[in-house]
């Protein structure tokens, strides 16, 4: 049986891995949005690699992390954020990329800068594609968490797997539920996060 601060330990290292992993993609990856609107290069560079990692096994980006940089708590940030970088990107870019264009043109005739363009028309306009990404993304960052238990991250992870190697039904379940409740909790608050930062008028 898990101890209660064993579980309690590892859902606060499960919670920390998959926030920060989920934080550092998103700083990432709205940038390179932003800058992919300017150069239709770079945008296809990003796309590709993207989609080129997407494409890759989450277990063997798990793995492969091993002989690369070895094991602990920052290859699996690096390996859960190869996988959850595409999701975010690709739905930024698209949101900021289907803006009418004779509403940019208006803007910018009535004197707006880029950035005020970007601020108020372009990223409001991608919140609902955007956050469908987000949400994808720390979906996905959630469940590869527990693979990175393997290459000794830690969380909840560990105790599934410790329930799947002694065919203990019990502990598999003490790590499981809490993981699956987490994925819960995810979607609802990226939800929420979503309907309070979108125009009334942008929502469904």
């Amino acid at each position: 049986m898990v101890a209660i601060e064993t579980l309690i330990e590892a859902t606060l290292e499960h919670i920390v891995l998959v926030y920060t992993t989920l934080f550092i993609s998103i700083v990432i990856s709205i940038p390179l949005a932003f800058m992919s609107l300017y150069s239709k290069k770079l945008a296809f560079v990003v796309m590709r690699f993207a989609n080129l990692v997407q494409a890759v096994p989450s277990f063997a980006v798990v793995a492969i992390m091993v002989p690369l940089i070895g094991i602990g708590f920052t290859p699996a940030v690096i390996a859960i954020m190869l996988r959850a970088l595409l999701p975010i990107i690709k739905n930024t870019y698209i949101g900021l990329s289907n803006v009418d264009p004779a509403l940019i043109d208006y803007a910018e005739g009535v004197g707006l800068s880029q950035w005020q363009i970007h601020r108020h028309i372009r990223l409001p306009n991608a919140y609902p594609a955007m956050f469908a990404g987000i949400k994808f993304a720390a979906i996905l960052a959630n469940s590869i968490a527990v693979l990175t238990a393997f290459i000794g991250s830690g969380g909840l992870g560990e105790i599934i797997f410790q329930g799947l190697i002694g065919y203990n039904t019990k502990t598999l379940l003490i790590g499981a539920i809490p993981a699956i409740g987490l994925a819960i909790l995810i979607e609802l608050s990226f939800t929420l996060l979503e309907k309070k930062l979108t125009p009334a008028h942008m929502r469904e």
